[in-house]
Parts: C-alpha cells; sequence; structure tokens
C-alpha cells in the first residue's frame, strides 16, 4: 500500500500525511472499529448458531455466573483478530518485519486458542487444550519470533534487557534472551487470558496497554524523540503504532458487544492473541520491564492464580476465596460492575506509572 501511496503522492502531494505514522495509526482506530461494528452481528449470529449451548461456566466459580452468563457464545476474539488484521493490512508498512512479526504471533497464539474454545464447545467441558502441549506450543512460536527480532535489530541491543529509570544499564543477555524474550511473550499471552472472567474485564485494560505502547513504539522508531527523552532507539519499531492503533479500534468495536451483559465473550482465541501481541511488541521496542508495570493488572491476576495453587498443594488452604483474583473480589461481594469498573482505574493509573518511566531516566 506504501508502495501505491508513494506514486499518489508523486502526482498529489497532498497525499503525503499517508506517510506520516500518527495518520496511519488513526486510519487503523477508525478501519478496525468500523469493521468490527459492521460484522460483528453477523459473527456473533453465526456463532451463537454454531456453538448451541456456548461456552461452558465453571461449576466451581461464582454461582451467579450460571444464571447470567449460560449459553453466552465464545471466541469472539475471531471479531478482535479480524478487525485487526483487516486494518493493519490496510494501513501499516507490509515491508517492516516487526509488523510481521508480532501478526505471526498473534496469529499462532490465536490459533491455539481458537483450538482451545473448540474443544471446550464441542465437549462441553471446561478442560481443553492440554496444558503443557499448549505452553509448549507457544514457546516454540514466541521463540521464533524473538530470535527474528534479535536478527533485525542492532547487534549489543537486540539482545539486551533495558530498565526503566536508567538510560545507560543494559543487560546484555546474548542468546540467552530467546529465552527470556519468549518467557515475556508466554507469560503475556496467558496473563490477559485469565484476566479474561467478566464482561469486559479483559478488553479495556489490552487497550489501554495497546494505546500506551503505541505512544512506546512511536517513541522507541524516532531517532530524535528518542534522543530527547534517553530510551533506546529501535529503527523500524514506530510501525507497531498502526496495530497498536488497531487493537484499540477492535477492542472498541468488541467493547460494544462484550459490555455488560455480555452478548459474545473473547474466549481464549482472542485474550492469548491479544497478550501474545502485546508481549511480542514489548520485546521489540525493548520495554520488557515496563510491560510489567502498564500490564501490572495482568501480573496481579496471574500471581493470584500461582500463589493459589502453590498455597493450596503445599499447605492445603487457600490464600485467596477464589482466583483468579476479580472473583476473590466478587465473593468479597463486590457486584460484577464494582470489580469491571475498579480494575480498569487500576489499569490507567498503572498506564500513566509505566509512560512515566520514559521520562523519569
Amino acid at each position: 500500500m506504501l508502495q501505491w501511496l508513494a506514486q499518489l503522492h508523486d502526482t498529489f502531494p497532498a497525499f503525503n500525511v499517508f506517510r506520516y505514522i500518527t495518520f496511519r495509526t488513526g486510519g487503523a482506530i477508525v478501519t478496525a472499529v468500523l469493521f468490527v461494528f459492521l460484522f460483528g452481528p453477523g459473527i456473533i449470529s453465526t456463532l451463537r448458531l454454531k456453538q448451541g449451548k456456548g461456552q461452558p461456566i465453571r461449576a466451581d466459580g461464582p454461582q451467579s455466573h450460571l444464571l447470567t452468563k449460560k449459553g453466552t457464545p465464545t471466541m469472539g476474539g475471531l471479531m478482535i483478530f479480524s478487525g485487526l488484521m483487516v486494518a493493519t493490512l490496510l494501513w501499516a508498512n507490509l515491508s517492516n518485519i516487526y509488523v510481521w512479526v508480532v501478526l505471526f504471533v498473534t496469529t499462532g497464539f490465536g490459533l491455539i486458542g481458537f483450538y482451545d474454545d473448540y474443544l471446550k464447545v464441542t465437549r462441553q467441558s471446561h478442560a481443553g487444550f492440554s496444558g503443557k502441549a499448549r505452553l509448549a506450543i507457544e514457546a516454540v512460536i514466541a521463540g521464533v519470533a524473538v530470535v527474528v527480532i534479535l536478527n533485525a535489530g542492532r547487534t549489543g541491543l537486540s539482545s539486551s534487557v533495558s530498565f526503566p529509570f536508567f538510560k545507560d544499564l543494559l543487560l546484555d543477555l546474548g542468546w540467552f534472551f530467546v529465552v527470556f524474550g519468549a518467557f515475556v511473550i508466554v507469560a503475556a499471552g496467558n496473563a490477559v487470558n485469565l484476566t479474561d472472567g467478566l464482561d469486559g474485564l479483559a478488553i479495556v485494560p489490552v487497550m489501554i496497554a495497546a494505546g500506551s505502547f503505541g505512544v512506546i513504539s512511536y517513541l522507541s522508531g524516532n531517532v530524535v524523540f528518542a534522543d530527547y527523552l534517553q530510551i533506546h532507539y529501535v529503527a523500524g519499531v514506530g510501525e507497531l503504532a498502526v496495530i497498536c492503533g488497531a487493537i484499540i479500534g477492535a477492542g472498541l468495536g468488541f467493547l460494544w458487544f462484550n459490555a455488560p451483559p455480555a452478548q459474545i465473550f473473547m474466549g481464549d482465541t482472542g485474550s492469548l492473541a491479544l497478550g501474545g501481541l502485546l508481549g511480542t511488541i514489548a520485546v521489540a521496542t525493548k520495554h520488557e520491564i515496563v510491560l510489567a508495570v502498564i500490564g501490572g493488572l495482568f501480573v496481579l491476576e496471574a500471581v493470584s492464580v500461582i500463589v493459589q495453587v502453590v498455597s493450596f498443594r503445599l499447605t492445603g488452604k487457600r490464600v485467596f476465596r477464589m482466583a483468579p483474583i476479580h472473583h476473590h473480589f466478587e465473593q468479597l461481594g463486590w457486584t460484577e460492575s464494582q470489580v469491571v469498573i475498579r480494575f480498569w482505574i487500576v489499569a490507567v493509573v498503572l498506564a500513566l506509572l509505566g509512560l512515566a518511566t520514559l521520562k523519569l531516566r
């Protein structure tokens, strides 16, 4: 598309605006949200017809969910993914390697999630894809992506971990960075997956994180801004801002149908794909640790599950009334809307803290 735009610019100079990342990011937002708005109802109707009873609800979860969420179709991630892909293919620079790496991870993780959702729906059971097999495939996909990122970046920087608040502190991990980067991507995918348990709970923090990393991508990919802020310049990652814009647009469209009471659930199809996407962008922009701050809500959800499992296996006692932690607050008497909106507020605060690290160096 950019080659066509370049030719168009030679004839009509006013079309030069299409070369700007900021303009194309805005175009991606509008395209994605319109696509999901237009095709969302048809996708929901098709999934409801195909799935019949919809997503199986946890019998050991909050009892209210057995009444309010029963029969709701899942795999809503297909709506998000389709809007994201259309907007990205239309507005992003398709000669940029980072764009394809992110789409590769998103597609791979999305397919894993789709298969998991398919097994749950067809079996009407919460037991889907084997956990170990799923993690192994995710690790391979993430590892391949990190290797490509290593080869695409500058020697010395691409294999290093940078730290917030320190402009010159780099820890060069060499080829061990493949393991570290793959861990970040896989952990991000599964953390978002664990967060997706209430209507609208996961998608808004994902959009907030995407907006934050859209800013980070743009600044890290601009040599002038990167030098001014004393962050590490990574040539080409500015184009990832377009993908972040597409996430925001597709997420807004999905939220229209996912707002309580949800007409459709994101499912593992969406949550794994979106989490893997955020993790890949964090690795590409050299802001892996900042992801743990901006996506702190996802980290909290994942840690709550780990603590609960470890505590029960070692002592036979549970730390939380129910895990992930959003269910714990439901058991304390918070309504679903209170949990969701308060968690959104936490996500906004953490995103601001994460963005603040760009200047505090």
